[in-house]
């Protein structure tokens, strides 16, 4: 007596639950690395201090001073006039502007002196300073 063997039926359907698995992953990839590209191009080794909590960039211009003391407002290299002019025309445009200035730590009191005196005489209140947060030190 021969048995037959049931033969199964193919199935022709696309499991995209892998590809879906993928997907959710590179997503969250993008998601924590984005922030970190908005100081793409140059480094800034920011100064620690105990109190420093994270703050979100968002609506607010950001203006970087490297060691060398090169400034860059965003993500663009400008003079001491060329910030003076973009920051006039920005606080034109919103009397409420926030700044966030990240200045490196081994770069000159000078240079930040000069970047917080454009602000001050074109009147932006709003500033913040941005640092990292310490290390705790433990006994």
């Amino acid at each position: 007596m021969i048995r037959k063997i049931p033969r199964q039926q193919l199935v022709a359907e696309i499991n995209i639950t892998p590809f879906t698995d993928v997907i959710l992953v590179l997503l969250v990839i993008f998601m924590i690395t984005a922030p970190l590209l908005s100081q793409a191009g140059f480094k800034i080794k920011l100064p620690r201090a105990s109190s420093a909590i994270p703050t979100q960039t968002r609506g607010k211009v950001s203006i970087s001073i490297t060691g060398e003391g090169l400034v860059y407002l965003g993500k663009d290299l400008v003079t001491s006039s060329e910030l003076k002019a973009k920051m006039q025309a920005v606080y034109h445009e919103n009397p409420e502007v926030s700044v966030s200035l990240s200045a490196d730590k081994d770069c000159a009191f000078k240079d930040v002196a000069g970047v917080l005196d454009i602000l001050t005489a074109i009147g932006i209140a709003r500033l913040n300073i941005a640092t990292a947060p310490q290390d705790k030190i433990q006994p």
